[in-house]
C-alpha cells in the first residue's frame, strides 16, 4: 500500500478521469453516482479545479476508495471475518497451565508485538514539503463542496489525531472539517467522541489543545479512524493487528501528536477551547442536512506532504455509498467484542439503508423468558451501540440476517404488539426526530418466539383499500401492500400531509380487520414502489415514543415533522444533487444514468 494509486490500478479496476472538473459539485456528483452502480469503481481525478475561485490544483483527488465489498477486503488483506476470529481469540486467551501450554502461547503472544505502532525519531515521507505559518493557504488542497446547500467546502476523509490533556491517550477519529477560509477549520467532533473528551479537558484547564489532521497515506488508517473503539484505546493499535505490522509514525512539527509517517498530507494546529464558531450545514450520511451548530475551530500552524501528494475524500448522503462496504467490514470484526455484554449473541447486522445506528438486526439464542429485552438493554447501555434506535432480535433459526426478503417474512409472522418494546435513551447528534437533542425514542422487537397465529382478517387488494382510507382522508394519495403472504403485511400509505396522521386513528380503527401494520410517509420524494429507500425515510423519520402506536394496530408515522405534530426543531431537508450539474456531466458524457436511476435513488426532488 506505499503507492495507493497503483494498488488500486493493479487491484482495485481503477477508474482515471482527466477532464477538468470542479471540486464545489461536479467531482462529489460523479463519485456519488458511482458508488450506486452494482459493479462501482474507485476514482482518481487527474485536474481538479475551483471555478468560482479560478484555481488550477496541482494535487489528484482520489474518492470511492472502498467501492466494494470486494476491493475493501482486499484493503484489509482478508476477510473481515478471519480479523474477528483473531480477536475473539485474544479475549479468550487464559493463562497456561502447563509448562508446554506456555511453549504453545510463544508464537501468539511475539506476534502481538507488532500490534503497538512504532514512533520513529526521524521524519517522515509526509514531511518532505513544509509550508511556514505565513504561507498557509487551505485554497492549494482541492477541498471539495459536495451539495447545494454545504456552509462551503468539507474535508471529508480527514484522520483527526488527538491526544489527552496530560498526554497519555491518544485518538484517530473521522470528523468533518468546514474550510473556513485559508487557515482555519471547523472540528466537527460530537459530544460522545473521544476527542470531545479531550477537548472538555483542555477547556477546563484553559489551554490550547493540538490537533493534527491527516489525509491520505495507507486507506487502513481511515478505517481505523471510524472503529468503535473502547474509550482511551488508540486507534492505530487496530491497524497493527489487521496488518500484522507496527504502525509507522512520526511527530508532528508543531506539537507532540504522532501520526503515520507515509500519509500525503498533514494539516497541524491548535483549537482555542474559548472559540466556537457555527460550523454547517452539511449534507450527511444520514441523507439529510445536519443543521449550524456552533463547533470548536482549529487554527493551522503548518501543513506538511508528501512531494506528490494524493487528496483523498469521500461523498455522504443517501444510502448506497462507500460507508456501507467500510460498515461491513466495522461490523464483522467487532462482533467478538459485542459478544462479552451479551454472551448468546450469534450475529448482527446494520443494514446500509437503515443508516447503521438506526436499525440493528440481531440474532441469538433464546434461552428465557424475555431474553431479548434483556439484550435490547445491553446493546442500548454500551458504547456507540448506545445509539442504536431500533434493535430487532430473532432467534437462531432465524434467517441470514442479510438475506433481506426471507429475514423480513420470517420477523413479519413473529410481530407480536404485546413484544415491542418503546423506550427513550441516548441518540446520534445527527438525528434529526426528537423533540430535544441527543434523546429520543427507542424501539425494540422481540420476534424470537414462534410464529403469531392470526393475520389479517380479512385481505383486500391495493385498489379497494386506497378507496377506504381516501375516504377517511382526502389527502390519502397512494397505498401498497407489501408481504401479504405473512402473518403481519405492511401497508405503506403516501399523503398529502396537512394535519397530524394520527388525528384520524379512530376513523382508521375501523379497518382493523384488513391491516396489522401501517406505514404512513409523505408523497413528496418518496416512491412507493421502492422499498430500499422507503425503510431509509422511515427509520430516519421516526421517534418510537412519538411516532409509533401499537392499537388498533401498529402505525407508524414516517413522515416529515412540523407544527402540526408539535414539533417545534427545524426539520432538515434531503441531500438532492444539482439538476445543472447532472445535466451537464451527462452531456459531456462523465455520467450515464436515466430517470429511473435518478428516481430509485433519490438525486432529484419529485413530487
Amino acid at each position: 500500500m506505499n503507492d495507493v494509486i497503483q494498488w488500486l490500478k493493479e487491484n482495485g479496476n481503477l477508474k482515471i478521469i482527466e477532464e477538468p472538473l470542479d471540486v464545489e459539485l461536479e467531482i462529489p456528483h460523479i463519485a456519488y453516482i458511482e458508488v450506486k452502480k452494482e459493479n462501482s469503481r474507485p476514482l482518481l481525478f487527474t485536474h481538479p479545479i475551483n471555478r468560482a475561485k479560478n484555481i488550477t490544483y496541482d494535487m489528484p483527488v482520489l474518492m470511492n476508495i472502498f467501492a466494494n465489498q470486494e476491493l475493501t477486503q482486499a484493503i484489509f488483506g482478508k476477510h473481515p471475518d478471519s480479523v474477528a476470529q483473531g480477536i475473539d481469540k485474544l479475549l479468550k486467551i487464559k493463562p497456561p497451565e502447563s509448562f508446554m501450554g506456555k511453549l504453545k502461547m510463544i508464537p501468539e503472544l511475539f506476534a502481538l508485538k507488532n500490534i503497538f505502532p512504532k514512533r520513529l525519531k526521524t521524519t517522515g515521507e509526509c514531511q518532505q514539503v513544509i509550508v511556514a505559518k505565513q504561507d498557509i493557504d487551505l485554497d492549494k488542497l482541492p477541498i471539495l463542496k459536495t451539495w447545494e446547500e454545504d456552509g462551503g467546502a468539507f474535508i471529508t476523509m480527514g484522520q483527526v489525531y488527538t491526544q489527552s490533556l496530560d498526554g497519555t491517550m491518544q485518538n484517530l477519529g473521522m470528523y468533518r472539517l468546514q474550510q473556513y477560509d485559508k487557515n482555519h477549520l471547523g472540528m466537527h467532533w460530537q459530544i460522545h467522541k473521544d476527542a470531545s473528551h479531550f477537548f472538555d479537558q483542555y477547556q477546563k484547564a484553559g489551554k490550547k489543545m493540538p490537533v493534527t489532521v491527516a489525509i491520505g497515506g495507507d486507506p487502513l488508517y481511515i478505517w481505523c479512524g471510524q472503529a468503535p473503539m473502547p474509550h482511551g484505546m488508540f486507534e492505530m493499535l487496530l491497524y497493527g493487528f489487521v496488518r500484522g505490522k507496527n504502525a509507522r509514525l512520526v511527530k508532528s512539527i508543531t506539537n507532540d501528536i504522532y501520526i503515520p509517517q507515509d500519509v500525503d498530507i498533514v494539516i497541524e494546529g491548535f483549537v482555542d477551547p474559548e472559540k466556537m464558531q457555527i460550523e454547517g450545514p452539511f449534507g450527511d450520511h444520514t441523507g439529510y442536512y445536519t443543521l449550524e451548530e456552533p463547533y470548536p475551530v482549529m487554527k493551522i500552524e503548518t501543513i506538511t506532504m508528501k512531494d506528490k501528494p494524493v487528496f483523498q475524500a469521500t461523498v455522504v448522503g443517501k444510502p448506497p455509498l462507500e460507508d456501507k462496504y467500510m460498515g461491513w467490514a466495522t461490523e464483522r470484526i467487532f462482533l467478538p467484542m459485542l459478544k462479552p455484554i451479551a454472551p448468546d449473541l450469534i450475529d448482527y447486522y446494520m443494514p446500509e439503508n437503515g443508516v447503521f445506528h438506526n436499525l440493528i438486526l440481531g440474532k441469538m439464542r433464546t434461552l428465557y423468558k424475555g431474553h431479548a429485552q434483556q439484550f435490547m438493554h445491553a446493546f442500548w447501555g454500551v458504547g456507540q451501540m448506545s445509539f442504536v434506535k431500533h434493535a430487532i432480535f430473532v432467534n437462531e433459526d432465524a434467517p441470514k440476517l442479510s438475506d433481506d426478503i426471507a429475514i423480513t417474512e420470517h420477523i413479519l409472522n413473529r410481530l407480536d404488539p404485546k413484544k415491542i418494546l418503546i423506550t427513550q435513551g441516548i441518540i446520534d447528534a445527527l438525528d434529526h426526530t426528537a423533540n430535544e437533542t441527543l434523546v429520543g425514542g427507542k424501539l425494540g422487537i422481540d420476534a424470537t418466539g414462534d410464529e403469531v397465529e392470526k393475520g389479517v382478517e380479512i385481505l383486500l387488494s391495493d385498489r379497494e383499500l386506497l378507496e377506504k382510507f381516501k375516504a377517511i382522508n382526502s389527502n390519502v394519495v397512494e397505498l401498497k401492500q407489501y408481504f401479504t403472504h405473512t402473518k403481519n403485511p405492511i401497508t405503506v400509505l403516501t399523503v398529502n400531509k396537512t394535519k397530524s396522521v394520527f388525528s384520524d386513528i379512530e376513523a382508521m380503527a375501523t379497518l382493523k380487520e384488513h391491516l396489522k401494520v401501517l406505514i404512513i410517509i409523505d408523497k413528496k420524494n418518496n416512491d412507493i414502489d421502492e422499498p430500499y429507500m422507503l425503510i431509509w425515510r422511515v427509520v430516519n423519520n421516526i421517534d418510537a415514543q412519538r411516532d409509533i402506536i401499537t392499537e388498533p394496530f401498529i402505525v407508524v408515522d414516517g413522515t416529515n415533522k412540523g407544527e402540526v405534530d408539535g414539533f417545534t426543531r427545524t426539520w432538515p431537508g434531503d441531500t438532492f444533487c444539482t439538476k445543472e450539474v447532472l445535466d451537464s456531466l451527462q452531456e459531456r458524457g462523465l455520467i450515464d444514468i436515466d430517470n429511473t436511476f435518478i428516481k430509485k435513488f433519490g438525486l432529484l426532488p419529485f413530487e
